[in-house]
Parts: structure tokens; C-alpha cells; sequence
């Protein structure tokens, strides 16, 4: 089973910058995609972004430009860059990677608890 676990969620003002973080840790797995969602309160999930295992990158269209995603195959950690944050962008962001087991062939997705980012005016 793959264990995600997030880091770096806070209280930051319009305008700042955070870095959340991700590890992923388990055995016999092949992580295939890693991303971010979000849920702000009251709102449905969202997607933010995600990247392949070759590195390439894709964004909600809405965050593009603002954040920036990237990913260290070495250390299975995913990153998310987020400047220019917004009110807006308060949630709980969630990581989550598309694995399957060494010896298997199918891929699950699986997530972290998440990790709080609060945005003041």
C-alpha cells in the first residue's frame, strides 16, 4: 500500500508563496502519476495539477502561471509551487499518486489526509 503524507500547508497572506510537499512511501509499487487536488470549504474537489513519470506537467486552467509543479523520481516526492496566492485558494490540498503493485498490471489511485493552506486578505 502506498502512503502519501503532505507537508508545508499554513497561514499566508494574498500575495505570498508556499511549497507544499509530498512523499510517497511503500513497498512493491510503480507510481505512474502524481498531482494535487484541492477542496475549498463548502466547495466540491478539485483538481490542480499533476505530473507524469517522464516529467511532463498539466494544470487546471484556471492556476496556470500561478503554480508550478515538479516532481523527484528519485525521492517519490511531488512539489507544488503556489505564488501570487488568493483568498480564493483556501483549502485543504490533497496529493495523491496513480500506482500499481510491482507484480501487478492495474493502477489505484491513492491519497494523502492533506494539508491545510489558508490565504488572508
Amino acid at each position: 500500500q502506498v502512503q502519501l503524507v503532505e507537508s508545508g500547508g499554513g497561514l499566508v497572506q494574498a500575495g505570498g508563496s508556499l511549497r507544499l510537499s509530498c512523499a510517497a512511501s511503500g513497498s512493491n509499487f510503480i507510481i505512474n502519476l502524481m498531482g494535487w487536488y484541492r477542496q475549498a470549504p463548502g466547495k466540491q474537489r478539485e483538481w490542480v495539477a499533476g505530473v507524469g513519470s517522464g516529467g511532463n506537467t498539466m494544470y487546471a486552467d484556471s492556476l496556470k502561471g500561478r503554480f508550478i509543479i515538479s516532481r523527484d523520481n528519485a525521492d517519490n516526492t511531488v512539489n507544488l509551487q503556489m505564488n501570487s496566492l488568493k483568498p480564493e485558494d483556501t483549502a485543504v490540498y490533497y496529493c495523491y499518486t496513480r500506482s500499481r503493485p510491482r507484480d501487478g498490471t492495474s493502477y489505484n489511485d491513492y491519497w494523502g489526509k492533506g494539508t491545510l493552506v489558508t490565504v488572508s486578505s
